[in-house]
């Protein structure tokens, strides 16, 4: 397994697929983060943010997973996977873990956009016009939208990497697993409403 996941990582940055993950993840990002917590003057809900990176991460995943399988059977070297001396199992796994090292490392990384909402909180904190009303991130707000982020992309991540296995076609593929996700996330929030329509 580890065979396949340091050809995995390695692939990765040998094509221009992991650099433009890291570039378009790194890019939006940062402006997402800019323009929902500092322009807009909000330091302690950070809601929005997570609400955004989440569909961010439904544009991007595709990116990650398309060739895990495509490529294989393009090139023809399904074959010879197959027949390494490695299970069925572990070739799946060691692709799904260069997958997810990528997504972890990408999210873990975006983490220092936090550094300055703490500072601007700690300065407002200071100021004579501080009152009772919390100032700032909550800590297991921010602890548990991260959480929940990576399992969100670690499930959209084992979805294309299926979808991958399914077709030749790197385009294809990308785009059934992005029709897929959007899908999952158009269900889940009529799945929101329901409580909310069965109250009123």
């Amino acid at each position: 397994m580890s065979a396949i996941f340091k050809r995995e990582m390695r692939a990765y940055f040998t094509s221009p697929i992991g650099f433009i993950f890291i570039a378009i993840f790194f890019v939006a990002n940062g402006a997402l983060f800019s323009y929902l917590t500092l322009q807009a003057g909000s330091t302690s809900d950070i809601s929005s943010y997570f609400l955004m990176l989440l569909f961010l991460f439904i544009i991007l995943i595709p990116l990650l997973t398309m060739k895990l399988f495509c490529e294989e059977r393009k090139q023809k070297t399904e074959q010879l996977l197959l027949t390494a001396p490695v299970t069925i199992t572990g070739m799946v796994l060691g692709k799904y873990l260069a997958a997810l090292t990528m997504f972890v490392g990408g999210v873990l990384v975006s983490c220092i956009n936090f550094i300055p909402i703490y500072a601007f909180a700690s300065i407002e904190r200071g100021s004579e016009s501080y009152n009772t009303t919390h100032i700032g991130p909550v800590t297991g707000q921010v602890i548990g939208c991260l959480v929940g982020i990576l399992l969100i992309g670690a499930a959209f991540i084992a979805i294309g990497m299926f979808i991958s296995s399914l077709t030749e076609s790197q385009v294809i593929a990308a785009v059934i697993t992005l029709g897929v996700m959007v899908f999952l996330n158009f269900m889940s929030g009529i799945a929101g409403l329901i409580p909310q329509t069965a109250g009123a």
